[in-house]
């Protein structure tokens, strides 16, 4: 089974992330955000990988730092249980309605970072939590796991739905990127020969 476990501690925040990217999707998520906790069970329910995460953060500052380092955590075990990249179908997309959102995401597990985010939040906030901080996860697992990564809101009012529509689609194209494929399951998927 492809999978990893990335601990990661820094005065702000303590993490450890398991992951099993041949799983069932089940997951057990405690980061001390609430509704990013429900985010993270979404990328794992969705995309099928297998995904134990537990976060101390400084929350009593706010939750910049608990959310961007778990993203920067995953993003290194999602790099690590991938390995070379070996009989990956390597792109992944997904066109995704929730209510009144639509989300569309394309990705490449290219090993080249860059992330296309063009998803506006009609609100400031989710309760809570801070609308921006769901662009500066997938930022840091973007960056992390060598992901480059476009994700657009073609329509959306409710800034729930619409954050859960991006961490939905994405969860899909990923799912569909590190899927073995059938047809080259030995060989790298890339005419450079290495990714």
């Amino acid at each position: 089974m492809r999978s990893a476990t990335i601990s990661r501690k820094t005065a702000e925040t303590e993490i450890s992330v398991e992951i099993a990217l041949d799983g069932t999707g089940a997951y057990d998520n405690q980061t001390g955000v609430g509704f990013f906790d429900h985010m993270l069970d979404q990328l794992s329910r969705h995309s099928l990988i297998d995904m134990t995460v537990r976060c101390t953060g400084d929350t009593h500052i706010d939750d910049h730092h608990s959310v961007e380092d778990v993203g920067i955590a995953l993003g290194q075990a999602l790099a690590e249980a991938l390995g070379d990249k070996r009989g990956i179908r390597r792109y992944g997309e997904c066109h995704l309605a929730m209510d009144d959102a639509q989300i569309r995401t394309a990705l490449d597990l290219s090993g080249r970072p860059y992330l296309v985010w063009n998803v506006d939040m009609p609100t400031a906030k989710i309760g809570t939590f801070d609308t921006e901080l769901v662009r500066e996860f997938f930022q840091a697992l973007s960056t992390h796991g060598g992901i480059t990564l476009h994700v657009d809101r073609l329509h959306g009012i409710n800034s729930h739905h619409i954050a859960e529509a991006a961490f939905k689609s994405v969860a899909r194209a990923l799912r569909m990127a590190v899927e073995p494929d059938p047809r080259k399951s030995d060989a790298i998927p890339s005419t450079k020969g290495s990714l």
